[in-house]
């Protein structure tokens, strides 16, 4: 007589999705042919696969621009895993980027990059050794990613046709990988082999949510894009704040009992026009960041012009030497913030000192050209 416990032949038939009253049907999980490692479709996998594959190039031209280097992605191979697997895959400190999808496709989209290959990235970019991960070299391996997410968006928009995909601005953290905030459940893990010159093998992950790799997987093979959610059509009433409309509008097709009449058919899939706001604000998550540091000072310099002297025209200075720089009259001398290009501006006198008026801020893209 069984007292209701399981033996350990019924639990090793459970685990293993197998009927323990002998029948040996496999459950869905096991099917090989209908499911990838990892729990993910096998069919959703190769259309990820296939997909990112040929963004490569792209991308590659992409880290090659940032970096003024040869830089390129030589691979990736796309599973569907989960958090436990994933970690056991990364060294102990890296640098993760969240960059969901909030439309189009909305989920958790995000980048995880081995801590050394973020330093080596930001290093070819500002041309420094042993660089560290500071606010400038976040910039950096966040102006990466956004590019990275731009050329994926680009393409979905052109294979799936949904133009309404976007992203959060991307924003970046070096952390222990045992608090990386990953999604639930299984996800897709899209793992990218990177040469950045100095052959060494190194790999970039990118994570997708488990439903919106789904989705995504879903519109590439031809199935409907998500739909926005449908809103309610308006219902219209002959009755305003108790006044009686029916005789005031005999035209309009509307019967006693305030429907509409055969000939008119009911409108479809009326929606509200939703407006942009036209003043953007910063979330409060990033105003409670930026004000820890609104009372550090920074050394902000102008700098008129440079040039190159052999050392025996430097030695043979003297007062009334005139030295030749390579800025024209009347261009815009460079504004630097501990000595990286930030902006552009032309000299002004205020009062009896000189000044400079702002005249152009320097976008990420003209900072590292700079900077190349």
């Amino acid at each position: 007589m069984s007292d209701g416990a399981l033996s350990q032949d019924e639990i090793d038939a459970l685990l293993a999705g197998v009927d323990s009253s002998g029948m040996g049907s496999p459950s869905p999980a096991s099917t090989a042919t209908a499911t990838a490692p990892g729990g993910g479709s096998e069919d959703e996998r190769k259309a990820l696969q296939s997909f990112l594959s040929s963004n490569l190039d792209s991308e590659s031209s992409n880290i090659a621009m940032i970096t003024a280097s040869s830089a390129s992605f030589k691979g990736i191979q796309v599973n569907f895993t989960n958090r436990e697997t994933l970690l056991g895959q990364l060294p102990d400190t890296v640098t993760v980027v969240k960059a969901d999808f909030n439309s189009g496709f909305p989920g958790e989209h995000l980048f995880i990059i081995p801590e050394d290959t973020a330093k080596a990235i930001a290093g070819l970019a500002n041309k420094e050794e042993n660089i560290e991960l500071d606010d400038m070299a976040m910039s950096i391996i966040n102006e990466l990613v956004s590019q990275f997410t731009g050329t994926e968006i680009t393409a979905l928009t052109n294979k799936t046709g949904n133009k309404s995909i976007q992203a959060v601005t991307p924003e970046g953290a070096n952390i222990a990988k045992a608090v990386a905030a990953l999604p639930g459940g299984t996800f897709a893990s899209a793992a990218y082999t990177l040469d950045l010159g100095d052959a060494k093998p190194r790999q970039i992950w990118e994570i997708l949510g488990g439903p919106v790799a789904s989705e995504i997987a879903r519109a590439l093979n031809g199935g409907a894009a998500p739909a926005a959610a449908p809103q309610a059509a308006p219902v219209m009433s002959n009755n305003m704040n108790g006044m009686d409309m029916s005789g005031m509008m005999p035209n309009m097709g509307m019967g006693m009992g305030g429907g509409m009449m055969p000939n008119m058919g009911a409108p479809a899939n009326v929606q509200s026009v939703q407006f942009p706001n036209l003043m953007p604000r910063a979330s409060s998550q990033e105003s409670g960041n930026i004000g820890l540091i609104m009372d550090v000072y920074m050394e902000m310099t102008v700098e008129l012009g440079r040039t190159r002297k052999l050392i025996k025209d430097i030695l043979g200075m003297g007062e009334g030497t005139i030295i030749e720089l390579d800025k024209l009259a009347g261009e815009p001398v460079d504004i630097l913030v501990n000595h990286k290009l930030i902006a552009k501006g032309e000299v002004v006198v205020i009062d009896e000192n000189f000044g400079v008026r702002v005249t152009e801020i320097v976008s990420p893209m003209e900072r590292m050209s700079e900077m190349g």
